[in-house]
């Protein structure tokens, strides 16, 4: 058995552990309500440019974009995979990447993969040959300019049709103890849907090719964004809930070890008394 003084050591050295996560659980519950807010303002935009890009198509049903048109031969398909870019969130990142390794596995051609965020990064390049695009320390106030290039790079290989379809794979934010891994064709996207079933049309400056062009981009843009949101609001709910548990559980290693310390503090207590009794007993 220990020594009550290394017992204590023990005991000092979980309570200095048990603090730390403590102030790293409070840290991801203020980051994560910052970020549920980022998820909600950013799904309302994302509903509107799919409802726009439904309208738009509806309009101009003989207009097909490369990024609706569906190939009738795969050779090769494309992978965005969205993580975390630090750890202590749970299997957040693990139950992630067994989608993005599932589509990988049940591809019969060659996949390719683009990365956002340390983690995925380090994961696909064990799973591919190499990384055609990766953006990692993405901030937690996350902007577009913060992986434009991941996505770009995607878009153009679809439109050169070196990749014929472009998966996405990120975490969906459910609720505070829910984080949903979600793995969904980016493109060809099929058609957004439409508002309203009646026609209606809008006025284009220069010509309605052009902005549909550069809508169809932002769509699939914003479909990216959000999920680099979603997975961020996921992130900080995973981390605090993980947190609070590492918490509970130094909580409960101290009150085991108290009560080990009590022991062994007895023992030697009643091992002191009784070396007494003996000497007392050996001299009179």
């Amino acid at each position: 058995m220990a020594t009550a003084k290394e017992i204590r050591g023990q005991i000092k050295a979980v309570q200095n552990t048990a603090k730390i996560t403590k102030a790293m659980e409070l840290v991801a519950a203020s980051k994560m309500r910052k970020a549920q807010l980022n998820v909600v303002a950013g799904r309302a935009y994302a509903e509107g440019i799919k409802r726009v890009v439904g309208n738009l198509m509806q309009a101009h049903p003989e207009y097909s974009h490369a990024f609706i048109t569906k190939r009738e031969k795969v050779r090769k398909i494309g992978v965005i995979v969205i993580s975390t870019d630090k750890g202590l969130c749970g299997g957040l990142n693990t139950n992630a990447f067994k989608k993005a390794l599932g589509l990988v596995k049940d591809s019969d051609v060659e996949v390719e993969a683009y990365t956002i965020g340390r983690r995925s990064g380090a994961f696909m390049r064990k799973v591919v040959n190499g990384l055609e695009a990766a953006a990692e320390n993405v901030p937690d106030a996350a902007q577009m300019t913060d992986i434009i290039g991941v996505v770009t790079v995607a878009m153009d290989h679809f439109i050169t049709e070196k990749v014929d379809e472009v998966h996405l794979v990120y975490s969906e934010f459910v609720n505070t103890m829910t984080q949903s891994p979600t793995l969904l064709q980016l493109l060809p996207c099929a058609q957004a849907e439409v508002q309203h079933p009646g026609y209606w049309d809008y006025l284009y400056e220069p010509d309605s090719k052009l902005v549909l062009d550069g809508l169809l981009r932002r769509y699939v843009e914003s479909i990216v964004f959000q999920g680099l949101l979603e997975n961020k609001a996921c992130e900080h709910s995973a981390r605090m809930v993980a947190m609070k548990s590492a918490t509970d559980n130094a909580k409960g290693i101290v009150k085991d070890l108290k009560i080990t310390y009590n022991k062994a503090r007895q023992a030697a207590i009643t091992q002191e008394i009784a070396e007494i009794c003996s000497g007392a007993a050996a001299s009179a």
